[in-house]
Parts: C-alpha cells; structure tokens; sequence
C-alpha cells in the first residue's frame, strides 16, 4: 500500500500509467468461501466497495485469438492501474459459470480520505445542537411517516468539505464507518472512471464505460447489503435492502411518506334536434344527418364543459403555484440534508470524456424537426381520410343495432382510432428522439454531468413536448376553426377537406385524445419499467438454476439483476413533468387527470421501489444540487398552463357562447324573449344553407351547419353576423381577465412564501460558524502559535548575538 503523499502525487494528476508487461500487477486469486452473504473480501476485514465482471479470454469462442489478446492485455493494465492508484483487488471464479470472473474492489482508508478531499466531499463536523420545536400537525404527519422502530432515523449532524490537515476536527467514531457505503462506492468510481488502459496515437483511453461498451468487461456495479427476502445472515451487515423493500416498496405502505433518508336537452329534444337537418361534413360520400344523432355525445359534454370546469381551471392555475413554491421549500430542505447547499461548479469534477476530448459525427437537427412536424401532418391526414370511409361505411355495417349506431357515429370512430394511432405513433418517436437527444448532447461534449444533464433534459423535453402535446393543441385550437362553409370549404394539401368538430364541440374529442394518451402511456410505462425487468431477471434466475444448485454469493446474485442504466433517473423525471404537463395545461378539458395522476403516482412510487430493490442492481450515487434544468421547465409549464386552458374555455369549450347568447341574444335587442333564458341556443349557433348554391343542385332544401353566419338571402349572406364578433370579443376579455388574475395571485403567492424556510436557514447558518472556527479559526491559531515560536527563536538569536562578552 502506498502512502498518502505518494497517493497525492500520482493518482491525482495522472490517474496512472500504462505500465510494462512485467511491471503489472494483478489482482489476489482466492475460492469463495461458501458465505452469501459476506460484503468482504476473504480475510473479513475488507470491504467490497465495487464489483468487476470479465468472461476469461480464454475460454471465450466469439472472438478472434488476436482480439481476445488485445482484449486481455487493456484489461490487465486496467488493474494494474487501478492497484497503482492505491485500490485492492481480489478475484474469484463464478460459481455458476467458470468463464466469468469477479473482481471485487476495495478502498482503504488513505485512498478514501485523498480523493474525498478531491471531490469536496461533505463529511460530520459535529452533532446538530439546534433545538428543534415540534408542529402542531407532528401528531397527524406521524401517521404517514414509516416506522421508526424498523427504520431509525439518521442522526443529524453539521458538516464541512474533507480535508486531510483536518482531520482530528471531524466525527470519527469508527474508521470502517466514516465513509459510509454510498460515499465508498461514489469514490471508487470516481477512480474507475479515470483509470487509463491504453495509448494509441497518444491519445489516451480511460474509464471503465469504455471498457464496459467494448465488452472487455461485462458488467460493474456496487453491491447489495442482503437479499430483499429475508435479513442477512452476515451480522456485519445492516440488511437495508431488505428493511427498504418491507417500508418502501411493499404495497401495504402505499400510504406511507418515503425513507428518502433511507431512498345539453335542446339536442336530445325530437321536436327541436329531431327536425333540424345538418349539411354534410365531407363530400360525394357524406350525407345530410339529423342532429339528434349527436345527444349522446352532447350528455357526456355536459360534465366537461360547465361552470364548475371554470373555477377548477383556475384553482389548478393557482395550486400549480403552491406546488412549486412548496417544493423549493422541500428542495432546500434536502439540499441541506444531502450536504449540495453551496455546490459549487469548481467543486464537481469534469466528465471522463470531456478530459478526453472525444470528437464526434454531426447530426443534423433540422431533419429531426421536420419528422416531427411529418408526423404531426400524418397524424391529420389520417383523421380525413378515415373519416370519409367511416361516414360513408360505418352505418352500413351497423344498421341492424339501433344501440350501437347511437353511440358509435363516424365522429367518435375516427377520434378513437385516430388517438390509438397517435398514441403508437409517439410511443415509436419517444425511441428515436431519445437516440437522437443523446447523440446530439455527447456532440456538445459538456463539461460536466450537471452540464450534460441540463442539455440532455432540455433536448429531450422540447421533442417529447412536441410529441406528446402536438395532437392535443390541434384538436384544441385548430380542428373545426379553418373549415369555411358549405359551398366554399376550405380544403388540405388541395384534396382533404379540413375536418370539422361534432355540433356539440372539440371538447369531447380533446378528452376523448387525453384519456388514451394519458392511460395508454401509464400501462405502457408500467410494462416497460416493470414486467421487462422482471421477465429478463427471471431468464437469468432459472437458466442459472438449472446447472447448478451451489450456494451463491452476494456478487452473483446482484450480477443476475438488471442494470439501472446510464441515464440512471432521468426517464423518472421525464415521465413525470410530462405527467405534470398533461395535468395542467388541459386540465380544463379532462378534470379527472388530476386524480388519476395521484393514483398513478401513489402506485408508481411502490412499483419504483420494487424495482430498484428487486429488479436492479445497486445505483451508483451521484451528487447534484437540485432537479437542475427541470425546475425551469415545471416554472414554464405552470406559466403556459395558465393560457392553454383559458384559451380551452374560451375557444374550445360553449361557455363564452352560451353566456353571450345568455346575457345579450336571448333578449331584446337581438332576441324574443322577455328575461334571459336558453332556448333556442341551439338554433342560434346552426346557420342555413340553401342547397341551390350548390353545383349541381336536384331541389331546393335548407340543412343547417354549426357556425354563426348570416342566413342565404341577407346583403351579407354566408359571412359572419353579429352574435359571432359578440363571442370573439367575450373571449378575448375572458383570456385577458382571466390570466390577469390567475398570474397577479401567482406573483403574491411567490412573493408571500419564501423559497427557504427558516429552520434550514439556521442550520446552514450554524454550519458556516462550525466550519470557519474548527476548521479555518484553529487553523490560524496554530499559524499564530508557530510564527510566535520562530519571532521568540530570532529575538534570542539577536539577544546573544549583541549582548558583550564576560570576560
């Protein structure tokens, strides 16, 4: 082992050398020794800090003999580096299969303490001494909180970044505890990463990604401390595993908080909907209908678009802000907690590829755009298309069953289909704009992981928004509002007749697209994160069992599970702010997506905790300050939120219509009746055509279309009349007013509750004063105290130099 001096000269500025052949140093050979569950090296005393796993050249069949070579020799310069760099390694052969080889890793003290100091690692100064007082609301929080008896609570305690000089100043109670498994793991690595295997063209390869993508080996990761079944049989070990699984991931405590210490009638009407006849919606194969047809769509209406959706659309413009402020509380709380308070960017150390300077392909983004927008326009296409099939087929195929021709209409036939399609359709993309979203950030070649993260997560944010959300906005504010009228539609790309909303509005098509969309991509992201895992673990376990029924140790059994991946949490993320997104920016048109959104949640934190602690093997950590570019993104979701949905309700939704026919058309100037009222609304929005003005017409005959125009005969036939230009202006104010007053109350919430509470602002302000007078003040004392002993050592110096001599 080599001291910490020599350690500081090496590893730090090299990360080590590329030795000779006869200079490398290998790694201790030992048998298991027939414990499971040991977290140790053979001798006991050693921790396993990481694990390495290599299939020997020797016995593999896929490669040439001169690949297997090259292959061997970067592989054993790789340790011998990494025992250069201070780590021991000790190797033995699987149990199950003789061609793969563990390498177990271990970092002593003196590599732990040096590259601690490095990375600026928090460690304990002291117990926290501030006094605590307790809520009034303790007695009812406790209810949620997990057992304390099970799980104990972390001690509390002031820290400050490592340094070596300093070390008596820390809580050290026990050297083998100091550093607890999580740091351990994090430090190593951290030097795995940097760990140079090869020169070529003096570039030089490093990290153990490399290693991992070219195969050299098959897998790294740290260790499980038992099994998720039952308590370690090892005493040493504090069978975390098993107590997360019990009081995180069981379903029993879905109610629990996480141990994140721990981890209309006139339609229906046959004498008034039963006599209006309706122009067609497409041509030569559509015909005239009757508008009763529509009742059962415009009941289901009825529950969407009412004053109550109004003041929920408001209320959730305001929660929105609860929330966030709410979580920046939460967020500095854990900052403080997770020691990333004052985080700085000298302090987290650059990517191994940055250091490396790695050049890449250009990608161009333009193409990726225009797919999008293809897809978008595909998507549209496919709606006119299929719905000139369905209106000319689907009554056909249908006209025996009264009870389905009710409620099965061309209309909702293409709105279904057409939103399953959508949804196969962005579930295919969501794959290709992730690998372009990646490719894209590694040309960039971002300094950190922060800085790769935050462009990554905007990347992939802009493409999955447009994905997701892009058919929501078209059936919202497009569909139904550029269509013209009878005798002179407006057509798409010369041959598609733009497609027309059902009488009673887009709303329903709108909630009809977000109930798949939302629905469909919780199911398939529980297949994806959970039943894949599961079936590829299970594979493994029974084509392991079946040729051998040996005892297995810790390392085999955490290397037969899944690995979390490189991205580690950020599809979580993902999955969620697009959540978020669904939930409120269309609230006004789907308001059970909030309550869904919770349901799903409550379950997904418990299949999550399943995962990881089943399915997965053990997550490197990694530090961050805070959710880093998503915190933007849910402030600029909030902020769009508030005009998507006043936008909704005005221009999407019959609110503002009935309200202006309410107040103003339904009495004099422009009405007949004597006090506000809405009968005859219905007749009000249905202008009439005269079929003569069609080429080609048989006889005279007046259908009716859904739009607010003037009648065939006036001075201004077939132009918008009056009653429109009222329901434009009404819903231009009603957007101006209402995101006036949601964005005026969200300002004073803001304002009112501060982003850090009190109670961390002490605490941080309490750890400041420990580590300037522990560290920085005692430092200076011993300065002080030295420079007086060398001012005492001249002045006697000088003293027997002039005082004269006895004689």
């Amino acid at each position: 082992m080599k001291p910490v001096l020599e350690l500081n000269q090496e590893v730090i500025p090299t990360y080590g050398t590329v030795p000779d052949q006869q200079n490398l140093h290998t790694p201790e050979w030992v048998d298991f020794d027939d414990k499971p569950d040991s977290l140790f090296f053979k001798d006991g005393q050693r921790r396993i800090d990481f694990v390495l796993v290599y299939e020997d050249e020797g016995k593999k069949m896929s490669h040439k003999r001169s690949d297997r070579k090259k292959q061997k020799r970067k592989r054993q310069v790789y340790e011998s580096n990494l025992i250069n760099n201070g780590l021991q390694l000790e190797a033995t052969r699987s149990v199950l299969d003789e061609k793969l080889i563990f390498v177990k890793v271990h970092a002593p003290w003196e590599v732990l303490c040096t590259y601690a100091e490095v990375m600026h690692i928090k460690l304990p100064l002291q117990h926290n001494d501030l006094k605590t007082r307790d809520s009034a609301f303790n007695w009812f929080s406790r209810l949620f909180r997990v057992d304390e008896n099970i799980i104990k609570p972390e001690q509390e305690f002031f820290t400050a970044p490592f340094q070596k000089e300093h070390l008596s100043n820390f809580y050290i109670q026990d050297k083998d505890t100091f550093f607890n498994p999580a740091t351990r793991s994090r430090i190593v690595h951290f030097i795995l990463s940097r760990v140079e295997y090869a020169t070529k063209n003096n570039v030089k390869k490093f990290g153990i990604n490399k290693l991992l993508d070219t195969g050299i080996y098959k897998a790294a990761f740290p260790l499980h401390d038992s099994s998720f079944r039952h308590l370690s049989m090892d005493p040493n070990s504090p069978s975390e595993r098993y107590l997360l699984y019990r009081e995180w991931a069981h379903p029993k405590n879905i109610f629990k908080l996480q141990p994140l210490d721990f981890i209309s009638q006139e339609v229906c009407d046959p004498n008034i909907g039963g006599n209006i006849i309706m122009c067609p919606q497409c041509d030569k194969v559509c015909t005239y209908w009757n508008l009763t047809i529509t009742c059962e769509s415009s009941k289901k209406l009825c529950i969407f678009d009412s004053y109550g959706t109004l003041v929920f659309a408001v209320f959730m413009g305001i929660w929105v802000t609860f929330f966030l402020e709410f979580w920046k509380r939460r967020q500095a709380e854990l900052e403080y907690e997770w020691d990333t308070v004052e985080y700085l960017e000298q302090e987290e150390q650059v990517r191994p590829e940055y250091e490396a300077r790695c050049t890449h392909v250009v990608m161009n983004e333009i193409t990726q755009i225009l797919l999008i927008i293809a897809s978008v326009v595909g998507i549209i296409v496919y709606r006119l298309s299929v719905f000139l099939v369905f209106s000319a087929k689907l009554s056909q195929h249908i006209s025996g069953t009264e009870a389905i021709r009710k409620y099965l209409t061309p209309q909702t036939a293409t709105s279904v289909t057409a939103s399953i399609i959508s949804f196969v359709v962005i579930m295919i993309l969501n794959i290709i704009y992730e690998k372009v979203a990646i490719v894209i950030t590694d040309f960039e070649l971002p300094r950190t992981q922060t800085d790769y993260e935050n462009s990554l997560t905007t990347k992939m944010f802009l493409f999955q928004f447009v994905n997701y959300y892009s058919s929501c906005f078209y059936i919202a504010f497009f569909k139904g509002k550029f269509v013209g009228h009878p005798g002179s539609p407006v057509y798409w790309l010369g041959k598609y007749r733009n497609e027309e909303c059902d009488p009673g509005g887009c709303l329903l098509e709108l909630t009809t697209q977000l109930a798949i969309i939302v629905g469909g991509k919780a199911i398939w992201n529980n297949i994806q994160e959970v039943l894949l895992p599961l079936v590829k673990n299970l594979i493994r376990r029974y084509s392991a069992a079946a040729r051998s029924e040996k005892v297995v140790p810790r390392w085999e059994h955490d290397y037969q599970l899944q690995p979390i991946g490189k991205l580690g949490l950020f599809y979580e993320y993902l999955e969620m702010v697009i959540q978020f997104g669904f939930v409120t920016l269309f609230v006004a048109s789907f308001p059970l997506a909030p309550l869904l959104a919770l349901i799903n949640n409550m379950l997904e934190i418990r299949l999550d905790a399943w995962k990881l602690t089943t399915q997965f093997r053990r997550v490197v950590p990694q530090k961050a300050q805070d959710i880093g570019a998503w915190q933007p993104i849910l402030q600029g979701i909030a902020i769009l939120a508030v005009v998507t949905n006043a936008m909704i309700i005005a221009f999407t939704s019959d609110m503002i219509p009935r309200l202006v026919y309410y107040w103003s058309f339904s009495v004099p100037p422009y009405g007949s009746h004597s006090s506000p009222t809405m009968k005859g609304y219905i007749n009000s929005t249905l202008s009439v055509f005269n079929i003569s003005d069609f080429k080609n017409a048989s006889k005279p005959f007046s259908p009716r279309y859904r739009d607010l125009r003037y009648p065939p005969g006036h001075q201004h036939q077939y132009e918008h009349n009056i009653y429109y230009w009222h329901v434009i202006a009404a819903k231009l104010a009603f957007i101006i007013v209402m995101e006036h007053v949601i964005y005026f109350v969200k300002f004073i919430i803001s304002y009112i509750i501060p982003d850090v509470s009190q109670k961390t602002k002490s605490k941080v302000k309490r750890e400041k004063y420990l580590t300037q007078k522990l560290l920085h003040e005692n430092n200076l004392k011993g300065v002080t105290k030295n420079m007086g002993k060398i001012a005492e050592k001249i002045i006697r110096g000088a003293d027997s130099t002039f005082r004269p001599k006895d004689e």
